[in-house]
């Protein structure tokens, strides 16, 4: 069980609780980042080790948390503290606007949660972070990503290609 008295808690649903990335979560990040979904719809990491996690910790969620005040968030369950996902909002270059993002492992897909705390997230941004425009990628074929971004109030924009690749993204934004 986590003690939260120097962990950042960013907000909290009925069932969920969104707070910061610390160092001791590099075996979520490991889990998260090799599971099926992640591997089809956002790519390879090669984050294998826990020295590989506590980097891509260091370099993404925590350097953001610093330069920006806001980042990539650990999704947890409120009633036992489990890992269940990230959400949060992320300053990539080649995007005009912050964007949403997130991820879950496999045994949390279909139970609405992804849906609660994108919807909490997308509020915190605009009343909190005095974010106006959000927007959010996803890959052309993912289907559940495409649903749960229509479902926070943002629309399709136009198809975009990630940088250095010939892969095509939608683009969604509010």
């Amino acid at each position: 069980m986590l003690s939260y008295s120097n962990i950042e808690i960013y907000l909290e649903t009925g069932r969920l609780r969104l707070r910061e990335f610390i160092i001791r979560d590099t075996a979520f990040i490991i889990e998260l980042l090799n599971s099926p979904a992640w591997l089809q719809f956002i790519g390879d990491r090669n984050v294998k080790t826990e020295e590989q996690a506590k980097r891509y910790l260091e370099d993404g969620p925590l350097k953001s948390y610093i330069e920006n005040g806001y980042g990539i968030w650990l999704v947890e369950l409120k009633n036992d503290n489990k890992a269940i996902g990230m959400c949060g909002i992320i300053n990539r270059d080649f995007l005009d606007n912050p964007d949403i993002g997130f991820a879950f492992l496999p045994g949390y897909h279909g139970n609405g949660y992804a849906t609660e705390i994108a919807g909490a997230t997308m509020d915190y941004a605009k009343q909190q972070l005095h974010i106006s425009t959000i927007e959010a990628i996803t890959a052309t074929d993912n289907a559940k990503s495409i649903r749960l971004l229509e479902k926070t109030g943002l629309k399709f924009t136009r198809k975009i290609c990630y940088p250095g690749t010939n892969k095509e993204l939608l683009l969604y934004s509010n």
